[in-house]
């Protein structure tokens, strides 16, 4: 599948993090919800003086409440707007755009870059404290309190048996047509010396509530409901399980989006829209 760059237009990158806490997530919506997309497209429109609502094409779509620190989208703009506006661009932006999202860089892209297509991996990071007076007030949008005491280490012991490739159909909530295959590359958790346990989630890309069901799982077996071997034998069903809990939105934030060299840009987009199966399986 082509995705050349329309002639007139130039494909321009912007890397951007938003707070998701009064967010009805990435993706636009119908009835007048607050989104992040809507935005910025918005404000792009405003800054440019344009009629156009020109689209963004995001690396991730995050859901309602979740945050970013290190997202990346892509938008095709006119050539003649890139060339009047580019300059002054992200000043202008961050003008108009409101206090919780923000673009720290504009550039054009090299050629064959598609911010989702294109991408190698994402790297989501899920922050949880067991600390028995709660969460610091000052992270209340970004940490979740989990009212039990957490064994860190069992957790990675469960972490270690869901890397690789795998159907991650049981973390995932299932939409039609769309594969659940995917290589989860890092799974690990540290306990920080303000007692915050950050887990590093990294894979090729995500299916719907992945991050969060894993998360969930992980849980319960660092409170003791469950043993280390439970997630795995979860994943291996191929099924939900109503055990598996996914956990609230705000302790989530997409921290990075990493991409190939730019000679290789083109050939990760094609890839990437191949539907995946594993080894061995079958096709329906």
């Amino acid at each position: 599948m082509s995705d050349e760059v329309e002639a007139g237009f130039v494909r321009v990158r912007l890397d951007l993090s938003y707070d998701g806490s009064e967010f009805s997530g990435w993706a636009k919506q119908a009835g007048g919800r607050r989104t992040v997309q809507g935005e910025i497209e918005d404000a792009l429109r405003t800054v440019t003086r344009s009629r156009e609502t020109y689209e963004l094409t995001v690396a991730g779509r995050t859901d309602a409440g979740v945050h970013a620190r290190g997202q990346v989208a892509h938008v095709d703009l006119p050539r003649e707007v890139w060339a009047e506006h580019h300059v002054k661009l992200l000043k202008r932006l961050a003008g108009r755009l409101p206090r919780d999202v923000r673009v720290w860089a504009l550039r054009e892209a090299p050629s064959g870059f598609n911010a989702r297509f294109s991408a190698v991996w994402r790297r989501y990071a899920y922050r949880v404290t067991d600390n028995p007076g709660g969460v610091d007030p000052l992270l209340r949008g970004h940490v979740l309190w989990h009212d039990w005491p957490l064994d860190v280490d069992a957790m990675n012991e469960a972490a270690r048996g869901l890397l690789g490739e795998h159907d991650f159909a049981a973390y995932c909530k299932k939409r039609e047509g769309a594969t659940t295959i995917r290589t989860l590359q890092e799974l690990s958790l540290v306990r920080g010396g303000d007692g915050i346990i950050t887990a590093t989630v990294r894979a090729d890309a995500f299916c719907h509530n992945m991050v969060r069901s894993l998360i969930g799982a992980l849980l319960f077996v660092g409170d003791g409901h469950r043993g280390a071997d439970w997630p795995a034998k979860v994943l291996a069903a191929g099924v939900r399980d109503s055990a598996v809990h996914v956990v609230r939105p705000h302790g989530l934030t997409l921290e990075e989006v990493g991409y190939p060299a730019d000679e290789l840009l083109a050939a990760r987009n094609k890839e990437a829209r191949n539907k995946r199966s594993l080894p061995g399986a079958g096709c329906c």
